[in-house]
C-alpha cells in the first residue's frame, strides 16, 4: 500500500490546518487597469484582514485556502516521498502536529507564519546523489506548479472565468514562493540537502 490510513489522516489534517492559516489570504482580488486583468495580493489582503473581525466563519474562504494551498504543500510532501520509494527506500509522510499549533498562533498574534505543515522521513541506504534527489523532489514539483499557473495564465490556452484567474494567480504566487524558500542552502531546508549531496557526490 503506497499510503497507510495514518498517513492519509496526516494529509487531511494538515489540508485543512494550512487551509485555516492561509485562509484570510485569498479571499480579495485587486483590478489592474493597466493590464485589464485580476492581481490577487495576498499580502496586503492578509495584513488587511487581521484588522477586521467578520462575523462568523467563512467555510468558502477556507474551501478555497484549501484548493490553493493543498497541490502546494500536500504535492510537495508526496514528491519527497515517491521519489524516495522509486529508489527503493520507504518512506511515511507526517503532519506536524506541532508546528500547525504554531502557525495558528502566529496567524492571530504576529500576522507572520512561519513554519513547516509536514515532512517526510525514509529508512534505507542512499548515496548522495539520492539524498540529493530526494531533497529536490519537494521543491521541483512547487516549481512545476508555478509553471503551469504561470503558463496558462501568459497564453490562456483556455478560457478562465475570474475565480480561476485568481485561483492560478495564487498559486504561481504560493508555489514560486515554497521553491525559492525551499531551495535556501542552509539548515533544515531541502536546499541544504540538495547541496549537500552535490557536494559530496562531485567533490567528495
Amino acid at each position: 500500500m503506497l499510503f497507510t490510513m495514518q498517513e492519509f489522516i496526516d494529509l487531511i489534517i494538515m489540508t485543512i490546518g494550512v487551509g485555516f492559516i492561509f485562509m484570510d489570504s485569498f479571499g480579495i482580488r485587486r483590478q489592474v487597469m493597466a493590464a485589464k486583468s485580476y492581481e490577487e495580493d495576498p499580502v496586503a489582503y492578509y495584513q488587511s484582514a487581521l484588522k477586521k473581525k467578520m462575523p462568523g466563519f467563512n467555510w468558502n474562504a477556507l474551501g478555497i485556502a484549501c484548493l490553493i494551498t493543498a497541490p502546494a504543500v500536500i504535492f510537495h510532501e508526496v514528491a519527497h516521498k515517491l521519489v524516495a520509494i522509486s529508489l527503493g527506500m520507504q518512506a511515511t509522510f507526517h503532519a506536524a502536529y506541532s508546528w500547525l499549533v504554531i502557525g495558528i498562533i502566529m496567524k492571530y498574534l504576529v500576522g507572520f507564519v512561519f513554519f513547516v505543515p509536514g515532512y517526510v522521513t525514509h529508512t534505507g541506504v542512499a548515496t548522495p546523489l539520492q539524498e540529493a534527489a530526494i531533497a529536490f523532489a519537494g521543491p521541483a514539483l512547487n516549481g512545476i506548479l508555478w509553471f503551469a499557473a504561470w503558463f496558462i495564465l501568459k497564453f490562456k490556452p483556455i478560457k478562465l472565468s475570474t475565480r480561476a484567474v485568481q485561483i492560478l494567480v495564487a498559486t504561481r504566487y504560493i508555489n514560486g514562493f515554497l521553491f525559492i524558500f525551499n531551495m535556501i542552502p542552509i539548515g533544515p531546508f531541502d536546499g541544504a540537502k540538495v547541496f549537500e549531496g552535490l557536494m559530496q557526490y562531485f567533490f567528495v
